[in-house]
């Protein structure tokens, strides 16, 4: 299977590669002129890459027109998760990016047990993760994880922009599978918390800012499970783990 990578050096049926991924092709790989890669390109289309030019720090293409990749779902989810302790956040990241994210969102909200300590640093850190699990999982996009929101009521003033919003609660709600179904958004956010779970009021700023309370059955998910529970179970409903 050919390597792939992301690029935003992609037009005219052109394309380069540079820094990091550059290197891996040129001084792993071992790549020469006339091997072909996958290169997807910031219009989430996958394209067949021929090896033009191998350059200090740069390797050129050609490129074929760009196709519709299988991998990338129908629905754009974006994961508003709770921040959680001790590293487990880089397992949400790796397995939902798997799953088919689009956009990942840490928040702090009242009874988060982690702090924000080096944020800008550890960011780095978890987009490389995203890219890496991209890759893995043959996704044609590649997500993005934001910066941590500070608070969980920029969380609902984040739900406008979205078709639905669900907010997954320990106390229980609405089946997943009475809001959602095949074609029933095309923008969905996913709300789940940190250890500690959501405090009453966050629940109703929840509902206030138009999320659907949702449960995810009579089982008490961890903060590293529920997510991707979720994630799953809207994937599956909306038909995209066919």
């Amino acid at each position: 299977m050919p390597h792939r990578y992301f690029t935003r050096e992609l037009a005219d049926g052109q394309a380069a590669l540079t820094g990091s991924d550059a290197h891996h092709l040129a001084n792993v790989m071992r790549a020469r002129p006339g091997e072909q890669v996958v290169l997807c390109g910031p219009d989430g289309l996958e394209y067949t890459g021929t090896v033009t030019a191998i350059l200090p720090g740069r390797v050129e293409f050609s490129v074929s027109e760009g196709a519709p990749s299988k991998a990338e779902p129908d629905l754009a989810v974006t994961l508003f998760v709770g921040y959680p302790k001790q590293g487990k956040l880089e397992e949400i990241i790796r397995h939902s990016v798997e799953l088919g994210v689009s956009r990942i969102v840490p928040f702090f909200s009242r009874y988060c047990v982690a702090a924000p300590k080096k944020e800008d640093v550890k960011n780095e850190r978890y987009n490389r993760i995203a890219a890496e699990a991209a890759k893995q999982a043959g996704r044609a996009v590649l997500p993005r994880v934001e910066l941590p929101l500070a608070r969980f009521s920029d969380v609902c003033g984040a739900l406008a922009g979205y078709d639905k919003a669900l907010f997954f609660y320990e106390g229980g709600g609405e089946p997943l599978r009475a809001v959602l179904a095949p074609g029933s958004a095309r923008t969905l956010a996913l709300i789940t918390g940190s250890e500690g779970g959501f405090s009453p009021e966050e629940a109703g700023a929840a509902a206030a800012a138009g999320a659907v309370t949702v449960g995810l059955g009579p089982r008490i998910l961890r903060c590293e499970t529920a997510p991707l529970a979720a994630l799953t179970a809207a994937m599956l409903l909306t038909g995209n783990l066919e």
